[in-house]
């Protein structure tokens, strides 16, 4: 089985459990109304990683219920917002591979853990406005609440516009400078499904959904789709992301979300 925590960079948090849930009604998880207010928003998010503020980039996310300057919230819509940085303390991620932290940005995770069993399912969708310029690493996944793999990446970009679904095994390839978006799903670090397609290129919001299901009593089958047309589906076997090029913007760089909802359904 599946349990997961939600995440935005924006990501959300997955791991398999080995026990079943009671059948439950529909059940709203994450309401699409969730940025419409910081007091309404603390109710369901959490400011930064799980883990904290550093990961594997050279971003170190900021922000609390005081300090909105990388997290910040207005007309019902979420903007993280990267900026470049020196004199960092320390001067390197403490995560691996500990690159130099160059950007101050912003991350959120969701407070609610899910478990997908054989009778209980989940859609997870939102509406983005991705930066997809070289050096930016946007993402909205799924990922394990105890340890790594697994991962799923519902939007992954980057440096791009375009959206990733093929089958593929380490080393990840780089895509560099493209309209896409990246599905990914990771059960090792080496085995992994991903499929890109073409993202938007309108600057405009874009709907991104996942519907996770059990296939047996193991995996968990995942649907992508995009503006509700389905992409692409892939299966997390018992259940990284790449890297978006150099050199990273110098300016200001900022990760539009709205309508970001999770809901639990019978199957």
């Amino acid at each position: 089985m599946l349990r997961l925590i939600t995440v935005l960079e924006l990501f959300f948090y997955v791991c398999f459990v080995g026990k079943v849930l009671p059948v439950r009604a529909d059940t709203v998880i994450i309401p699409s109304t969730s940025f419409s207010s910081y007091s309404i928003f603390e109710q369901f998010w959490a400011y930064l990683y799980p883990w904290g503020s550093d990961h594997n980039g050279s971003a170190r996310m900021v922000g609390n219920s005081t300090d909105h300057s990388h997290i910040a919230l207005a007309s019902s819509t979420l903007s993280l917002i990267a900026t470049p940085t020196s004199g960092a303390i320390p001067p390197t991620s403490t995560a691996n591979p500990n690159p130099a932290i160059h950007y101050a940005s912003g991350a959120i995770h969701a407070q609610a853990q899910l478990t997908v069993t054989s009778s209980t399912g989940y859609q997870v969708q939102g509406e983005f406005v991705p930066p997809t310029v070289t050096g930016t690493w946007p993402a909205f996944w799924l990922t394990a609440v105890e340890g790594w793999p697994p991962e799923t990446d519902v939007g992954e970009w980057k440096g791009t516009n375009i959206l990733i679904h093929e089958n593929m095994i380490s080393p990840l390839p780089k895509t560099v400078g493209t309209s896409q978006n990246w599905f990914n799903t990771f059960n090792t670090s080496s085995i992994v499904k991903s499929d890109i397609v073409t993202w938007p290129t309108d600057g405009e919001f874009h709907a991104l959904k996942a519907i996770l299901t059990a296939e047996d009593s193991t995996d968990v089958k995942i649907q992508f789709y995009l503006d509700n047309v389905l992409q692409t589906t892939q299966v997390g076997a018992g259940f990284m992301e790449g890297s978006s090029g150099s050199p990273g913007p110098d300016g200001i760089t900022m990760y539009k979300i709205r309508n970001v909802d999770v809901t639990e359904f019978t199957n």
